[in-house]
């Protein structure tokens, strides 16, 4: 059965749409079929071409249950839940069928006091740093906020995903034909994270260049999870 992965969250803007797909991206880099599937009506659905990985629609309460069941039923897929902001209902129904919950935050002491209340509220989840400095007084800055205000909870704390403003691309409608090198290493580096956590081993030799072109999942299988949003 596939693994089902919800990156949730109450406060809105700590990047989890672009966590998702940078998720869905590293793992397609690394040889994992996935599928993005997006839940907030906010947002319109991206164009699946050039993508590593499938797009799905689950913004209706129906939709989301048949993409859920159809993503299931595929052996050795991991499907990555969108979960959008300040929807507290919606984030404990998808709590309810993950096998993995992420939590982004920024490095701000609003996105820090929520993200402790929603690690109050479930308790499996693991918070991850996004959108993280990378000038070096701002990061040291920001890693002594977590350790001093986070220290409970730091063994639930992955490693930062650093700001990347080639990240935008992959919520571009259409994705240009390459992405740069430091985006696909960023996404990689989410993707092995998240597959260590669920004791999935990497087959290295699977690792794909960004530059060579996307090999598309089978049309058929494409074809049964757009059926089901």
């Amino acid at each position: 059965m596939a693994d089902i992965i919800c990156v949730i969250g109450n406060k809105g803007g700590t990047g989890k749409t672009t966590l998702s797909h940078m998720l869905c991206q590293g793992m397609g880099l690394l040889g994992q079929r996935s599928v993005c599937v997006l839940t907030d009506t906010y947002r319109e659905p991206l164009a699946p071409a050039g993508r590593r990985y499938l797009v799905a629609d689950a913004r209706t309460r129906e939709a989301l249950g048949k993409v859920v069941e159809k993503v299931r039923s595929l052996k050795a897929w991991m499907g990555v839940i969108d979960g959008g902001g300040n929807r507290t209902e919606m984030d404990r129904k998808l709590y309810g069928v993950a096998d993995l919950v992420l939590l982004p935050f920024r490095d701000s002491h609003e996105d820090i006091r929520t993200v402790i209340r929603d690690l109050e509220m479930f308790p499996r989840a693991y918070a991850i740093p996004t959108q993280w400095p990378t000038n070096l007084w701002q990061r040291e800055a920001a890693e002594k906020t977590v350790a001093d205000l986070l220290a409970p909870y730091r063994d639930r704390i992955l490693a930062p995903v650093s700001v990347l403003s080639a990240s935008k691309m992959l919520l571009q409608k259409e994705i240009p034909s390459g992405l740069p090198s430091p985006l696909g290493n960023a996404c990689r580096g989410v993707a092995r994270q998240v597959l260590d956590l669920l004791q999935i081993s990497i087959d290295e030799s699977l690792d794909v260049d960004e530059d060579v072109p996307s090999a598309r999942p089978a049309a058929r299988t494409e074809g049964v999870l757009a059926a089901s949003a």
